[in-house]
């Protein structure tokens, strides 16, 4: 449920009624946009007193709230989410693109990379130093020493990095050395893992689930943000359809979608999404023009011979050829990248 406070109201009466509101034994969340206050109820709110909540003089309307989720509806907020990361805005006008290989596999490879997005005008680095992969005998990823490898790309670069977490007790680390933490489309489900997300307030990029419905996403970012961590970006790379010619369907319907349903920012990943490198740069301007609220690109510096999913990533140069496009695209919507 939430109570929509008439315009200018002060501050004062916004904290009585929220008073008010938790005499119902609902937790009251209060937030305050350009044009309204908004109260947001959690919890039972089958006794709350539609009928004496509207008799307020302060109150404008009162509205029950029909998704399961309840903080990441755009009812409960309805102003557009900005996550800051490092002073980078996901969620506004500009568009940010993160870039980098599928997994860090050397020293001289993840600098190379990241110091050759960076010139082409990416914000954040991406990096797999823990790789989830479908084989057991799969590169797995060099793991802690990736992460080690990052912080040294970032260092030479200052571009922010962007990387995968695979379990909760890695969490401090991950809190520590990162800065933004990637939750796989293979773990948006694991919920024990998004309530220890949800404790702190490190930025989450959260990717959609194999066959996750929009409202299977929004609950899996409702987890982390009923623990108090609203710092959330939602990520498609694909959904697993009937057709087998890509590695996944991607679905830029959920754009519009998500917002419509939901404050929070959106960004496609067209590399996992197509599993082609030839398709990246299609499915990223589409993706642009659809309205995302950033891109997350795989590139490789020898795609021939990387040691993971290098079949989808492009090269510097076609990456260096995209930027300048995808510009272009981002102006007539009036915003930039």
């Amino acid at each position: 449920m939430v109570v929509i406070l008439k315009h200018n109201v002060e501050e004062n009466e916004i904290a009585r009624m929220k008073g008010i509101l938790e005499g119902y034994g609902c937790k009251v969340t209060v937030m305050n946009g350009k044009d309204y206050v908004v109260l947001g109820l959690l919890g039972d709110t089958s006794d709350v007193n539609i009928e004496q909540i509207q008799a307020y003089e302060s109150v404008d309307r009162v509205m029950r709230v029909q998704e399961p989720y309840k903080k990441a509806n755009r009812a409960f907020h309805p102003e557009n989410t900005v996550v800051d990361v490092c002073g980078i805005k996901i969620g506004g006008n500009k568009v940010p693109v993160i870039a980098g290989p599928c997994s860090v596999e050397s020293e001289e490879q993840i600098v190379e990379i990241a110091k050759n997005v960076k010139a082409s005008g990416a914000s954040f680095l991406r990096g797999g130093a823990f790789k989830p992969r479908t084989s057991p005998y799969s590169f797995q990823g060099l793991r802690e020493e990736g992460l080690d490898l990052l912080k040294l790309a970032r260092k030479e670069t200052g571009l922010p990095i962007v990387t995968e977490i695979m379990s909760a007790d890695m969490i401090d680390r991950f809190v520590s050395d990162v800065d933004i933490i990637q939750v796989g489309a293979r773990n948006m489900q694991n919920f024990e893992l998004l309530k220890q997300l949800g404790k702190t307030r490190k930025p989450i990029l959260l990717k959609r689930g194999l066959s996750a419905t929009v409202e299977e996403f929004l609950m899996s970012a409702e987890y982390i943000m009923a623990g108090g961590n609203e710092n959330v970006i939602l990520c498609e790379r694909g959904i697993r359809t009937f057709e087998t010619y890509t590695r996944n369907t991607l679905d830029l319907s959920i754009i519009p979608a998500i917002k419509k349903l939901s404050h929070l920012p959106i960004i496609i990943d067209p590399s996992h999404a197509a599993g082609l490198w030839w398709m990246v740069e299609p499915m990223s301007k589409a993706a642009i023009a659809a309205g995302a609220d950033g891109l997350i690109i795989e590139v490789h510096n020898d795609p021939e011979h990387a040691l993971c999913d290098g079949q989808q990533s492009i090269k510097p140069k076609k990456f260096d050829a995209l930027m300048t496009k995808l510009k272009a695209i981002a102006a007539v919507e009036d915003r930039e990248i």
